[in-house]
C-alpha cells in the first residue's frame, strides 16, 4: 500500500497553497503604481528595486505609503485565508510562497525586490505580536540610523526571536499550533533578506550606504 503522505493527492493541496501564494506575491506594486502615476519605470531610477524604499526616492510618500500596504498585505492576506480557512500547515507555506513570489517574480522575469515588506505582512500575520515587535525594531533602527536596509537587517536577524517568545493566534484570532512552523519560516525569510541585502551590506561596513528619503 503506497504512502499516503507521499501520495500526490495528499501533497497537491499543500502545492497548491504554496503556488497561490507565490503568484500573489509575485505582483509587483511599486512597479504598477509607479507607471500608473506616471513615474516610469521603478526599475531604472534609484537601486532599481521595486519596493517602498525606492518607491520613495520619486519623491512621492503616498505612492510609497500604498506600496508599502499591499506588499505587506499580499503577504499577510495569504496567510490569514490559508490559516482561517485550512490549516497552520498551508498558511506557513501560503506566506513563504507570497515571500519568494516577491523576491523572484515569474511577471518580471525573477527580478524582484528585497522583500522587507512582505516579510513584515507575513509576520504580522503567523503572530501579531512578533510582527509588531519586527515593525517596532525597523521604525526605531530607521529612526535612530535613517538606513532602511540596516533596519531590515535588524528586523529579520529578530524574527525567529521573536516568534519564539512572542508566539500566539493570527489576526484573525486563529491558533498556531507548535511554534516551530513559524519560526523556521521566519529564519526561512531571514536569510533570504540578507542574501538579497548583500550589496547593501558591503556598503554598510564601508559606510556609503545613502540614508531613507535621499533621491
Amino acid at each position: 500500500m503506497p504512502d499516503p503522505i507521499g501520495d500526490f493527492s495528499y501533497t497537491w493541496p499543500f502545492l497548491a497553497a504554496a503556488v497561490i501564494g507565490y503568484l500573489l506575491g509575485s505582483i509587483p506594486f511599486g512597479l504598477v503604481l509607479t507607471k500608473m502615476a506616471g513615474l516610469g519605470d521603478i526599475r531604472k531610477i534609484g537601486s532599481g528595486n521595486i519596493g517602498t524604499t525606492n518607491v520613495l526616492r520619486t519623491g512621492n510618500k503616498m505612492l510609497a505609503l500604498a506600496t508599502l500596504i499591499l506588499d505587506g498585505g499580499k503577504g499577510a492576506v495569504v496567510v490569514l485565508l490559508a490559516n482561517h480557512f485550512l490549516t497552520q500547515d498551508y498558511a506557513v507555506l501560503a506566506g513563504g510562497g507570497a515571500f519568494l513570489g516577491h523576491l523572484f517574480p515569474i511577471w518580471l522575469k525573477f527580478k524582484g525586490g528585497k522583500g522587507v515588506a512582505t516579510f513584515i505582512g507575513v509576520m504580522l500575520a503567523i503572530s501579531w505580536p512578533a510582527g509588531v515587535a519586527v515593525a517596532l525594531t525597523w521604525l526605531l533602527t530607521a529612526l535612530v540610523f535613517r538606513i532602511s536596509s540596516l533596519s531590515a537587517l535588524m528586523a529579520a536577524a529578530l524574527s525567529p526571536v521573536y516568534v519564539y517568545w512572542l508566539s500566539t493566534t493570527d489576526l484573525f484570532g486563529d491558533v498556531f499550533y507548535g511554534d516551530l512552523q513559524r519560526i523556521e519560516l521566519a529564519g526561512f525569510m531571514a536569510v533570504l533578506i540578507f542574501i538579497r541585502h548583500h550589496e547593501n551590506i558591503r556598503r554598510l561596513l564601508s559606510g556609503t550606504e545613502p540614508r531613507i528619503g535621499k533621491k
